[in-house]
């Protein structure tokens, strides 16, 4: 089978063109390919599929074989691939996900994409639709502990559910220890996604996340919305300015344009293509054991 190996700012995923290949058990397969060790390393599997709704289709799935509703960096990648590979000659495409259309704005030197600006359409507040088990109206700098720390939360979605923290010396915090506890919390019956954010100024964060079924992360485009979304839902920053956010594998542009639009640019990077056995992914399938 053949792949291609992409990432948005550290957020890598493993691409299978669907156009051209057929992925059976792709809940499976990402568990296997995703391994570092015994597969080829990433936070997940990308299809492109056709749509009969857009351009292209994507589907995605999280390193423990659990799918996800949408990847903001994984977007812009596959804007890159359908351009760069020949699937379109189009810099305007849409890209059906599981959150619904993205439109998607392709910026090219010469025949290559250097980034990608895309419409990630409406940020979600309302708790049941995030969802949050609360009958808030929104749920904003709400406290929730979990284990032994307490944080003051932010729910929104973003076609994926995040909780957005505020807080300082986001360097130093255990991820490893207190990611999983907010993201397996009650409150959360799909589970949670998770970004610590320190405040720079007005125009500037710096983000660290925790996903939902691939731990720490190098970037997320959905958090960086939705952080930048909680940024002007509690004053820190402002609707309708470029924020920029500085994420552990690069930055991102981001702005609330309005209660309809959040657009988000950032770069696209090719890694490498390469063929997977086939029988090595069929024995190994017979093995795992996925999350719901």
């Amino acid at each position: 089978m053949k792949f291609s190996k992409m990432h948005g700012i550290g957020n890598d995923y493993i691409y299978i063109n669907c156009f051209e290949e057929t992925v059976n058990e792709p809940e499976k397969v990402s568990v296997v390919l995703s391994d570092v060790r015994k597969g080829i390393g990433s936070d997940g599997l990308v299809l492109i599929m056709p749509s009969e709704k857009a351009d292209f289709r994507m589907r995605i799935f999280n390193a423990d074989g659990s799918e996800a509703m949408m990847c903001g960096n994984a977007t812009r990648c596959i804007g890159k691939y359908v351009y760069e590979r020949g699937l379109t000659d189009k810099t305007e495409i849409t890209l059906e996900t599981n959150s619904g259309i993205k439109y998607l704005t392709l910026f090219t030197v010469g025949n290559k994409v250097e980034s990608v600006k895309v419409d990630m359409g409406k940020a979600i507040l309302v708790p049941r639709e995030i969802p949050v088990r609360s009958e808030l109206d929104r749920f904003i700098s709400q406290p929730v502990k979990a284990g032994d720390y307490e944080y003051n939360l932010t729910c929104v979605s973003m076609g994926n559910p995040h909780a957005v923290i505020f807080t300082e010396n986001i360097d130093g915090l255990d991820l490893e220890k207190i990611g999983p506890l907010y993201e397996n919390h009650e409150l959360f019956p799909d589970r949670i996604n998770t970004e610590f954010i320190e405040v720079i100024d007005s125009r500037t964060l710096k983000m660290r996340v925790w996903e939902r079924g691939s731990g720490e992360t190098h970037a997320c485009g959905t958090g960086a919305c939705a952080s930048a979304v909680a940024s002007v839902l509690n004053g820190f920053c402002n609707r309708d300015e470029e924020i920029l956010i500085h994420l552990r594998g690069g930055d991102l542009k981001i702005i609330y344009k309005s209660d309809e639009t959040v657009l988000m640019t950032g770069p696209a990077e090719f890694i490498c293509d390469g063929t997977v056995a086939d029988e090595y992914i069929k024995k190994a399938k017979e093995n795992v054991v996925c999350r719901n």
